[in-house]
């Protein structure tokens, strides 16, 4: 009788907890985790909140998810099984990893080209940011309250998951997101004075 048990080959939810001690390790302090899935597709994301250790207080919110494609985490699986045990699997297969840094409602908001190249500066080609602004209206006769949004998006890879290299990646990664967290906690004050 066969076996019809399926081990995975990635131990994403091990993952996860690892990522989280290196943050720590990191500097960051981690207040949430949520873990969801999808019942159609069966696609998986993990959220995690965290906030640079001095920072629990606010105003700075960031948050961190890690979406798994289970076609390609079957894919890998399937790459893995059909190659010989003392070969490494190619490093073709990843999941998105999204870093989320958000402010309250600033009332006196940055110049957001300045505030793009000089967050681009500290992320470099590692952390590559996207800058964002929405300007929202209590009333119509209402001045603006804009909520700035910056997001960062990096590749894991399955492959150096799998041989338990990914997390030396990341170090220069949580180093630069915990450079771009300072950077706006520094600025948050005069931004959000009333």
């Amino acid at each position: 009788m066969e076996d019809s048990s399926h081990v995975a080959v990635i131990d994403v939810p091990g993952f996860v907890a690892d990522l989280k001690d290196h943050a720590a390790d990191h500097g960051f302090h981690v207040h949430d985790e949520r873990h969801f899935v999808e019942t159609y597709s069966l696609r998986q994301a993990w959220e995690v909140d965290l906030h640079p250790e001095d920072a629990c207080g606010g105003p700075l919110d960031l948050h961190l998810a890690l979406e798994v494609d289970p076609r390609v985490m079957l894919a890998f699986e399937d790459r893995v099984l059909s190659i010989p045990e003392d070969e490494d699997p190619p490093d073709e297969y990843g999941f998105p990893l999204l870093f989320t840094w958000a402010l309250p409602p600033l009332p006196h908001s940055p110049d957001l080209l300045v505030l793009a190249t000089e967050l681009a500066g500290i992320g470099g080609f590692e952390l590559p940011l996207e800058v964002s602004a929405i300007d929202s209206f209590a009333d119509v006769t209402d001045a603006p309250e804009r909520t700035l949004t910056t997001i960062a998006r990096v590749e894991v890879s399955l492959t150096r998951i799998f041989l338990g290299r990914e997390l030396d990646v990341l170090c220069d990664v949580l180093d630069r997101c915990y450079n771009v967290s300072e950077y706006l906690l520094e600025r948050a004050p005069a931004w959000l004075e009333r």
